[in-house]
């Protein structure tokens, strides 16, 4: 019999109890079901119409309120806990993501990676683990993951089947089902934290110094343009999200994302965020367009999320027309690639320059790269600030200001090393001081251990 029909026929629930009473515990078979029927009974006795309209606490209370209802009603062989934990899985499966909101609300979590409906595994202190939780079926997981796109206006199907999404928190999310994903629909979520990652957690984590900190922070006052570059799971985004604070609230900020992620607590920030096809191939919206659009926009700076393709030439050509102070992130694994990157991808636009001509746009556009990194450890940390100094022999000149060097690993598994600078003055010290940051020359002169 389908599970529809049993779900019609009053009968099942003595089937249920039985199955209940000959075990010990719920397999996940019978748990479901049970959870099905429960489900069935809260939408054939709610009235829908009239309770979507109550605001969200009134509507948790309701819904509450009946799933106790009906588990006491049916004489269900569950103990108090039983009955509880049912419920609390039914408001999930109502309200939130499923078997995953637990993994939502846990501050611990920071990756969910759900491959197919049978493996979830998440990302705690840089490390991942796999866990119990499951789906019901594939079916079950495309009911969330519609739910999940439907929230920003997106749709996933055979046509279209990879989406980036977020969550209502900003979590970012990533979707690709099948016929690509050979296993059923994989679904990757990289969680927004209630509270954002601040400076102070950075230092308490050594992810960086305040010798680090405070250039960084003149560097931004300052209107220097800063690139953020690192690997997938770096932390690029919650370093610009840091950086992005220093500047100063009486500046117009323009904020550029293929999906929105960005935390500034400015009082003038505009926020625009990319559009992918409808279903019929129209209504594109590049981040290149935004850029364009952007600078009409009269802004003091312009934040792009991440840079990935033909939008780099006019981010850069906006870096060296009235737009100092602007910043975005990369995906490199250390400076001189970003660089590469940056050249390739500004290779993407409608605009043709030789190669010299564009290193040349690259490094009077570009004043410091910020590169990160997640060290095996779990550990992520910002391993160099570098600056650009221009073009010699036809090379963009990248001299490192402060390194961070790996020297060991203890007992624990943590990684053992030190920030190192260099005596050098930094290339931008008369521009600091002239805009009233007066730091000493030889502010990376001392060594710093960690951990």
């Amino acid at each position: 019999m389908k599970l529809s029909e049993r779900l019609k026929a009053d009968t099942s629930w003595a089937e249920y109890r039985d199955q209940i009473q000959a075990r010990s515990h719920l397999d996940r078979h019978t748990y479901n079901a049970l959870k099905a029927q429960v489900h069935f009974r809260l939408v054939e006795e709610l009235d829908i119409a009239s309770i979507t309209e109550l605001p969200r606490e009134a509507l948790t209370a309701s819904i509450r309120n009946h799933l106790e209802q009906i588990t006491r009603a049916r004489n269900l062989p569950l103990n108090r806990q039983e009955r509880l934990d049912l419920v609390a899985d039914l408001m999930d499966e109502i309200l939130g993501l499923g078997p995953i909101e637990p993994l939502i609300q846990d501050e611990t979590v920071q990756d969910i990676l759900v491959n197919g409906f049978n493996q979830v595994f998440v990302e705690r202190q840089g490390m991942l683990e796999h866990t119990d939780i499951q789906f019901r079926d594939n079916d079950h997981l495309m009911q969330i993951v519609d739910r999940i796109v439907a929230g920003v206006g997106r749709r996933v199907d055979e046509s279209s089947p990879m989406v980036d999404a977020r969550l209502p928190d900003g979590s970012r999310v990533n979707v690709i089902i099948p016929p690509l994903a050979l296993d059923g629909p994989v679904v990757s979520i990289r969680k927004f934290g209630r509270t954002p990652v601040s400076l102070e957690n950075l230092l308490a984590t050594k992810a960086c110094t305040p010798e680090m900190d405070r250039f960084l922070r003149a560097a931004v006052r300052s209107k220097l343009n800063v690139l953020i570059s690192g690997g997938t799971g770096a932390g690029k985004t919650t370093l610009l999200n840091i950086l992005s604070g220093y500047i100063p609230p009486a500046e117009r900020i323009v904020t550029i994302e293929d999906s929105a992620e960005l935390r500034l607590n400015q009082p003038h920030v505009v926020k625009l965020e990319s559009r992918p096809p409808n279903i019929e191939g129209k209504g594109e919206v590049t981040l290149t367009d935004l850029v364009k659009n952007s600078l009409r926009m009269r802004p003091d700076r312009i934040i792009v999320g991440e840079a990935r393709g033909g939008e780099v030439m006019d981010m850069l050509q906006a870096m060296n027309t009235g737009h100092p102070g602007s910043m975005s992130t990369i995906h490199a694994n250390t400076p001189k690639d970003a660089l590469s990157r940056m050249e390739v991808m500004a290779g993407m636009g409608t605009a043709l320059f030789s190669e010299r001509a564009l290193r040349g746009l690259i490094a009077s556009a570009i004043h410091l790269i910020v590169q990160l990194a997640r060290l095996p450890d779990g550990v992520r940390r910002v391993v160099s600030i570098s600056e650009i100094h221009g073009i010699r022999d036809g090379t963009i000149m990248v001299e490192p200001l402060v390194v961070f060097r790996q020297e060991n690993v203890d007992e624990q598994g943590r990684i053992v090393g030190s920030f190192q600078g260099t005596p050098a003055v930094p290339f931008f010290h008369e521009h600091l001081r002239a805009n009233g940051f007066d730091l000493p020359v030889d502010l990376f002169a001392r060594v710093v251990r960690v951990p």
